[in-house]
């Protein structure tokens, strides 16, 4: 599989497309006026403590305050009487207002709601994620192989893991990683040399000890760690072997990303290019395009069938319809194409839109049971390629399919558009019809209760014509009940659903 990654850099925004067959498959947007959190560490002060929550509210220096719940709270697991600690405590137990404390996004503020926050820190590297104050090595699900699993265990857990790095001081280090903190090998780290791992306990250790020094040092609230921008990030997080190529159309950003890879991945050295074409970057495989398809409700198959996507407060749904495909053998068969076809595009849109929480994925009514457990294993298959986590529930016997994705960022949709402010998020807006019922009605509640030579009706101009003309005869009928005359103005900036009934 060809996979691509497409760097466009401006000073305003950056923005990274994940490519594979000539296809979008994932985009990540950065403005500089709005830069992710999750990540960052900082020192912050407890501004209010909920018990009902269970959750304290936390100030860190950003526009909202920040939500810290006592579950991402690490407790100590010994009393001071030397008894473990009870398993279940209470947010009062550990926090109180005005108290510091250092915590680490793991949510970034999304909607109205501020970021999330943890103080379980974990600090990622190319190969590793080093989490001070837990004693423990832990390996990415997605490496399956267990001999593999069990090397990389080893090496982490050797009595002499600086050795692997030339170095002498041995059981100081193996001393230091159980002391100090244990290890999550990442997916990138199968099939990674001891020596290349040993390197990155090697610098995570040195960063962890800058940041300690940063908290020691700094008292009031505010950020002691900043994570990567997105081009870095995207390197540490998201390049693998399977890249051929990545293209940037900065000479700044490119020359930043070789350094980059210089350090960490020498093996993508060669792969990382600038791109001087006349054309943007992100024209090539129409990704532009594709990026303002993401933005719209309907989704349209191959075969004639399409999605549609609804992304509201709770959850995202999404429904599945036959639409013009007619199949060619029998409607069983018809259906059973069409949910296949969609588990594929399903798991594209919630890579390439963003979309996390929960998703309800109402496939078309299916029979046959076998036919259920392919489209829910092809479901599944489509998503292992998800850097995001994700879980499965089985079909219902209403044919709907539950998954949870883990959301840290903003959804696409999120990030590059705002509310309606003619419907504010309804989707919908009243008839020009309905609200012109409605103006009739405020002229006998406006003409009942005060005294006026006539009236003026200020409203949008499908609004204003509806009035003038079908409904004139009822218009005529008003102004002889009330006996005053009505006079009609159309006002540009008017939504259709906005107007006023003014006295003269």
């Amino acid at each position: 599989m060809a996979e691509e990654i497409l760097v466009n850099v401006t000073p305003q925004e950056t923005r990274i497309a994940h490519v594979e067959n000539g296809v979008l498959q994932e985009l990540s947007i950065e403005r500089r006026r709005s830069r992710g959190f999750v990540g960052n560490i900082y020192r912050g002060v407890v501004s209010r403590v909920l018990p009902g929550m269970g959750a304290a509210f936390v100030e860190i220096g950003l526009a909202r305050t920040a939500f810290l719940h006592v579950s991402d709270i690490v407790s100590n697991p010994v009393a001071r009487n030397g008894q473990p600690a009870a398993t279940e405590v209470s947010i009062e137990q550990v926090l109180r207002d005005g108290q510091s404390v250092i915590v680490q996004v793991a949510k970034d503020p999304i909607g109205t709601k501020g970021a999330r926050l943890t103080t379980r820190l974990c600090i990622p590297s190319r190969y590793l994620v080093f989490m001070p104050g837990v004693p423990t090595i832990g390996v990415s699900q997605r490496i399956e192989n267990d001999a593999e699993r069990a090397r990389l265990r080893e090496i982490l857990a050797a009595a002499d893991p600086a050795a692997l790095a030339g170095r002498a001081d041995g059981d100081a280090l193996a001393s230091q990683l159980q002391s100090s903190g244990g290890y999550i090998v990442r997916t990138a780290a199968e099939g990674v040399s001891e020596k290349e791992l040993a390197m990155d306990v090697d610098f995570l250790q040195r960063l962890w000890q800058s940041i300690r020094n940063r908290i020691e040092t700094q008292h009031g609230p505010g950020i002691i760690y900043e994570d990567l921008g997105l081009a870095l990030r995207t390197l540490r997080d998201l390049a693998t072997e399977s890249i051929e190529k990545i293209r940037i159309d900065s000479n700044e950003t490119c020359a930043r990303m070789i350094d980059f890879a210089r350090q960490f991945i020498p093996s993508l050295v060669d792969r990382i290019e600038h791109y001087p074409g006349e054309r943007p970057v992100l024209d090539l495989y129409s990704v532009e395009d594709e990026i303002h398809k993401a933005l719209e409700r309907k989704v349209d198959l191959k075969s004639g069938g399409h999605l549609v996507l609804d992304q509201t407060e709770a959850m995202t749904t999404i429904d599945v319809n036959t639409g013009g495909f007619v199949g060619h053998r029998t409607l069983d068969e018809t259906i059973f194409k069409t949910n296949l076809e969609a588990a594929q595009a399903i798991a594209r849109q919630l890579r390439l839109r963003n979309l996390g929480g929960i998703i309800i994925v109402d496939f078309i009514d299916m029979q046959n049971a076998d036919h259920q457990r392919q489209v829910l294993r092809a479901l599944e298959k489509y998503l292992e390629r998800d850097h995001a986590k994700t879980s499965i529930s089985e079909m219902t016997s209403l044919g709907l399919v539950q998954i949870t994705r883990k959301r840290t960022r903003e959804s696409l949709e999120h990030v590059l558009c705002e509310t309606c402010p003619v419907c504010n998020g309804r989707g919908s807006v009243k008839t020009a019809e309905t609200v012109c019922y409605e103006i009739l009605r405020e002229i006998m509640r406006e003409a009942r209760q005060f005294e006026a030579r006539k009236l003026l009706v200020v409203a949008a101009r499908e609004v204003v014509d509806r009035l003038v003309e079908d409904d004139s005869t009822s218009v005529a009928e008003l102004e002889s009940f009330i006996g005053r005359p009505i006079s009609f103005q159309v006002e540009p900036s008017y939504t259709p659903e906005q107007y006023d009934v003014v006295l003269l």
